[in-house]
């Protein structure tokens, strides 16, 4: 048997007044993904287990079967990871977003423009995050370049991240940032680390073309997502399986890595919604031809359209991973002869109105092409899932339904 899980990241939403009072699931047209929905199962998760914050992190790990009230000691550790950082003992990792924020002369009155810098490319990213390395770099404080705005912090000897309260800064779209402003253990410098870059970074010739060329400045970077490295059994020795997880960004690369499971890069894989989607379906059937039991293929760029408030975006990412990615791996899984099993679903919700992640629960649908099942002709979407009536309240075991443990 062969299993394949889909994920188009913050997929799930509430209806929206410019949809017609539809959500961008009921809205996309995906003949694909709703023909699978009349011949499998369909039901309702809880991704995010209650009182934890909503987040990819948490979400993700949660579908690949751990439970993060267990096993996650924060989100900005996977990414490290999958940067290829490693954590030591004593180590307290920060993820370094570039941001846009406005120009007022007292930091703390400023407002988040852009929590991503405009999607600013990873060869410009990258170059602002050298140049905040030479500047800022001590010998407990040292920055990482990641991919387009995600980039990484480590502090030797850091606070306990229990301490730290800290806010991602797509929550905070359109705000002031002083209340949201880190507080709590290692706030001081961690704010003046914020505000040195601020100082910094507008000056540098990658921020001076930008501005030249009517484009966002990555104009400061913002601190959050504080963690300790985890430990996690193998997902081979967990449930029997050797597999391999297919994403653009270093939180899904970093949680494959924690779990034993084989990173696979993708070139032309972006994390938004011009990603190469041909490319990762094309990996995952080779993994899978090669000898995989076990792909996780990540999609970014439903969440990415959310927190932008591009409504017609994210229903459009919605119907290229319906055509680009379910409908050719299907084809191509059919064209061997061995069983295979498909979860497709939502990490987590990201609803446009908020602009942001909740814990509500997410639709998912299981296809087995060894158990056809005959429902009438119905739709892949939070609405008709939830009336399916099967709820599985631990998104943690939705891996061992799925897996038929």
């Amino acid at each position: 048997m062969k299993y394949i899980i889909i994920v188009g990241d913050g997929m799930a939403d509430y209806p929206v007044k410019e949809l017609g009072g539809k959500t961008p699931l009921q809205r996309a047209r995906k003949p694909a993904v709703d023909s699978l929905a009349r011949k499998g199962e369909m039901g309702m998760v809880r991704t995010v287990p209650v009182g934890m914050a909503p987040g990819s992190d948490t979400a993700n790990l949660s579908v690949i079967g751990y439970d993060p009230q267990k096993y996650y000691t924060g989100r900005s550790p996977f990414e490290a990871a999958g940067m290829g950082v490693r954590l030591q003992p004593g180590d307290v990792s920060f993820r370094c977003n570039l941001v846009t924020l406005s120009s007022e002369a007292a930091y703390a009155g400023r407002t988040m423009l852009d929590y991503c810098a405009g999607e600013i490319p990873t060869a410009e990213g990258g170059e602002l995050i050298e140049a905040l390395r030479a500047r800022l770099k001590t010998a407990g404080i040292n920055f990482y370049a990641g991919i387009s705005y995600r980039h990484l912090m480590v502090w030797t000897g850091g606070p306990k991240p229990a301490e730290c309260r800290l806010t991602p800064p797509h929550d905070i779209s359109g705000r002031k940032i002083e209340p949201y402003l880190p507080a709590g253990g290692g706030a001081a410098l961690l704010r003046d680390l914020m505000e040195q870059s601020a100082a910094v970074l507008p000056r540098h010739p990658v921020n001076r073309r930008r501005l030249a060329g009517g484009l966002k400045p990555a104009n400061s970077i913002w601190l959050w997502g504080e963690g300790t490295a985890p430990r996690l059994p193998l997902f081979r020795e967990k449930y029997g399986l050797q597999g391999s997880v297919i994403s653009a960004v270093d939180l899904l690369k970093g949680i494959a890595l924690y779990a034993g499971l084989k990173p696979i890069e993708v070139a032309g894989a972006t994390g938004d919604i011009h990603t190469d989607y041909g490319a990762k379906t094309r990996a995952a059937l080779h993994a899978l031809r090669e000898g995989d039991d076990f792909v996780y293929l990540h999609i970014e760029a439903p969440d990415e359209c959310a927190h932008r408030f591009e409504i017609e975006n994210k229903v459009r990412a919605i119907e290229l991973i319906d055509e680009k990615v379910v409908a050719p791996l299907l084809a191509g899984l059919e064209q061997t002869s061995e069983p295979f099993s498909i979860l497709f679903l939502p990490d987590h919700a990201t609803p446009l109105a908020l602009r942001t992640h909740t814990a509500d629960p997410v639709p998912f649908l299981i296809y087995r092409n060894r158990d056809v099942k005959t429902h009438p002709p119905r739709p892949y979407d939070e609405e008709t899932a939830a009336a399916a009536g099967l709820y599985i309240d631990e998104g943690c075991k939705l891996m061992d339904y799925f897996l038929d443990y």
